[in-house]
């Protein structure tokens, strides 16, 4: 077997959200906030994934385009760079289809069978049928999304990893399947051994993202399906209520009850938005009665107040103007589209289905 040529590493990142409207605080401090960091060092491809959105919802899809430019109005209000990344529709980009098509005929079934968000959203969405094959396959477009744009890197949490993994697990088997002349692809190096194969796909690697513990209203995670966000969007007012009926520490039933702030999820919020000095303030508060939850919960509305005004002005903007967001959109499904033809070009020619005539090589009968 002929030795394998070495890959070349790029700093391209790729990552993407279902498209279901406006998004909460923390979709901003899980993901958002991070992508706006990224893009300032790393070549950021950033997608809505509307096809994903159909995995689960494919039986209503009339807010889909209107789901697509609340999100986009977020993701633009909280930083990202049309100059600085690629933002653009999954859907407005064909060539996924193509390859989720190629590479699902490799994917053994046994391998999206044991992805652990398929049994547990099967679980957990029991009113809806599942029961379909792009609930089943969609690693397999997730793992096109990635490959496309032979991606190095995908920023996610410590509990997506193994999304990353199937990937990589896919990539390698293609590549064993599947490779190009070293020749061909790198004709500038002379020294490179034509007998050599090049990879078609990277291996990506996760990019972790710090994880913080952001709880919704209720005490829980925060969850659109649970109804307990607070949006990036909410108006100071709206903001300020919602936070009002926070649940707090179940101990503290009356004013003058002491509290333990790491029961309480009103503190959780305090340590994402607050600085170290409030923070000592309120958890000195809370544990000796000096302030009560609706002071603890002020001091936190004040903060995420302070944090989304900018955010929020800028969303108007586009509020106001969706047609901009929207040829941002379209203009960066063309650039995306363009490095997908790149990646199809060279996967056909792996696996010998190239468009066009081409001649057998020297030796052929």
């Amino acid at each position: 077997m002929p030795a394998e040529a070495p890959q070349p590493v790029n700093r391209r990142v790729l990552s993407g959200m279902r498209p279901t409207g406006k998004l909460h605080i923390g979709h901003y401090v899980g993901a958002l906030q991070n992508w706006v960091r990224l893009q300032e060092n790393y070549d950021c491809f950033f997608f809505v994934a509307d096809w994903h959105a159909l995995t689960t919802d494919y039986a209503d899809t009339s807010r889909v385009k209107d789901n697509i430019l609340e999100m986009t109005f977020d993701w633009l209000a909280a930083g990202l760079d049309p100059e600085r990344a690629t933002i653009f529709i999954q859907s407005h980009v064909p060539q996924h289809a193509e390859l989720h098509l190629l590479l699902s005929m490799m994917t053994p079934l046994g391998w999206l069978e044991r992805v652990p968000t398929y049994k547990e959203q099967k679980e957990n969405l029991k009113e809806k049928d599942l029961n379909t094959y792009g609930f089943l396959g969609y690693p397999v477009l997730m793992t096109s999304d990635i490959l496309m744009y032979q991606a190095s890197f995908v920023p996610v949490g410590e509990d997506q990893v193994p999304h990353v993994e199937i990937t990589r697990e896919i990539a390698r088997r293609f590549n064993q399947f599947y490779w190009l002349d070293g020749e061909r692809r790198y004709s500038h190096d002379r020294a490179l051994d034509e007998k050599k194969r090049v990879q078609v796909f990277p291996e990506p690697q996760p990019l972790l993202t710090p994880a913080a513990k952001l709880p919704g209203t209720d005490g829980r995670k925060m969850s659109k399906s649970y109804g307990n966000g607070l949006l990036m969007s909410d108006p100071e007012p709206v903001l300020r209520q919602k936070l009002k009926t926070m649940v707090t520490d179940p101990a503290r039933v009356r004013r003058t009850d002491a509290g333990d702030p790491a029961k309480c999820p009103v503190f959780d919020l305090h340590k994402i938005f607050s600085s170290q000095e409030k923070q000592a303030e309120v958890r000195e508060g809370c544990t000796t009665a000096g302030i009560g939850c609706i002071q603890c919960k002020t001091w936190a509305a004040d903060n995420l107040v302070t944090l989304l005004a900018p955010i929020q002005e800028r969303r108007r903007e586009y509020e106001e103007n969706p047609k901009r967001a929207w040829d941002i959109l379209e203009a960066g499904s063309v650039r995306a589209r363009k490095a997908a033809d790149e990646t199809l070009v060279e996967v056909r020619e792996s696996m010998h289905m190239g468009l066009g005539y081409e001649a057998p090589s020297k030796g052929a009968e």
